[in-house]
């Protein structure tokens, strides 16, 4: 059976209104295959081109939930600045391209791409992508924890016990306050451990300003579990 428009399999949480696409690929067949594939979904494609620029320009400033981008443009445009500039949209960014460009997808992560998906998925785990990212959702799947895996300059935020306990069951999704009631600490204190966190990530080049970006943070450094490929929480 398939979700409707904006709900991913299994959440029951839809966006109020079909779920707005734009996509940036080089490729002509690549992105007609994306646009036909999205409106088959019910979502609703704004504009397709083949650079980050082009789309921004098509869009012309609407609304959009989620940008579809290819890591490597044949503009020479740069992928940090790609994702920066279609994240300045107001959209999530999903990266979808080859599997194994693990550099330019671990650039893309850290420039604030919601998530990865390889170009050899089925269309449905694709579409299934785009509702993801398109709630606000972080795609935790097999091509992110490669990423960071691989990157063996990736710096980890040295988070005391308690700094992880926090951010543990913050990022999960308790608000601050039952994370201080569950620890047994005051509010302040719990907050002042979250800010501690915060700049503890900003001070290894990974800010993490919002909830969405801790959840981020947690499950790159191993506080929370990522999804294995078949949807699983990893703990096997």
């Amino acid at each position: 059976m398939e979700s409707p428009a904006g709900q991913e399999p299994g959440t029951g949480t839809a966006l109020d209104h079909p779920v707005r696409v734009g996509i940036a690929d080089d490729h002509e067949s690549v992105r007609l295959g994306i646009k036909t594939a999205c409106e088959n979904a019910g979502y609703d494609v704004l504009f397709a081109a083949a650079t980050v620029q082009g789309l921004i320009d098509g869009i012309a400033g609407r609304a959009v939930d989620v940008i579809v981008l290819d890591l490597s443009l044949g503009d020479g445009s740069l992928v940090t600045d790609n994702v920066r500039n279609a994240r300045s949209t107001g959209a999530s960014v999903l990266v979808h391209s080859i599997a194994d460009r693990v550099a330019m997808v671990r650039e893309a992560l850290a420039a604030g791409a919601a998530g990865v998906i390889p170009k050899s998925s089925p269309t449905t785990t694709v579409m299934a992508a785009v509702a993801s990212v398109a709630r606000g959702d972080v795609l935790n799947n097999l091509e992110w924890a490669t990423a960071i895996d691989a990157d063996r300059d990736f710096a980890k935020a040295q988070l005391g016990r308690r700094e992880r306990d926090v951010l543990h069951l913050y990022a999960s999704g308790l608000p601050l306050k039952m994370v201080a009631m569950q620890l047994g600490i005051a509010h302040s204190t719990a907050r002042e451990y979250l800010d501690r966190i915060r700049v503890k990530y900003v001070e290894v080049g990974r800010p993490a300003p919002t909830k969405v970006d801790l959840l981020r943070r947690a499950v790159e450094d191993g506080i929370l579990p990522g999804l294995d490929p078949d949807g699983g929480d990893g703990r096997g």
